[in-house]
């Protein structure tokens, strides 16, 4: 998808997989790097988009979406459901970048907003997320994509 300063973001691929192993487990998620592998096809392969960030070494962060339609809603939500950055990788602006190119690949996926669940005990992504132009009062944050050619805040 793009490089800048060294960072690379693209699609994350089977061959990611031990890394993003190691990034999840560091965030407290275990997961095997075969099963995380066949994870990442299954998503793919049901319109959702997983992106990775990558410097110079091990993935630096994770961020996964997945388009779901509800009644009341006119247009198809991007519905996150894992944003990560290493902990050495983080106030880099690596989730920043993540995010916004999560909302692109949303907007072309149809999508109008981006929705995010946000647990207890998750108070870093919850500032982060605000800071990034999400609302909301409760676990759920929402924020509208821009129309193309707009700036993502």
């Amino acid at each position: 998808m793009g490089n800048r300063y060294g960072l690379e973001i693209r699609a994350a691929a089977g061959p990611d997989a031990a890394g993003l192993a190691d990034l999840l487990g560091e965030a407290g998620i275990a997961v095997g790097a075969v099963d995380l592998a066949a994870r990442l096809d299954a998503l793919q392969s049901s319109g959702g988009t997983a992106l990775v960030a990558v410097e110079w070494g091990p993935p630096s962060g994770l961020i996964a979406l997945s388009p779901v339609r509800t009644l009341d809603a006119p247009k198809a939500l991007g519905l996150i459901t894992i944003l990560v950055v290493a902990s050495d990788s983080r106030r880099k602006g690596i989730g920043r970048v993540l995010l916004k190119a999560a909302a692109r690949a949303a907007r072309q996926a149809g999508c109008e907003r981006l929705i995010l669940s946000v647990g207890p005990g998750q108070d870093a992504l919850h500032a982060f997320c605000l800071a990034a132009g999400f609302t909301g009062d409760g676990q759920i944050l929402t924020r509208p994509l821009l129309k193309r050619g707009s700036t993502d805040p």
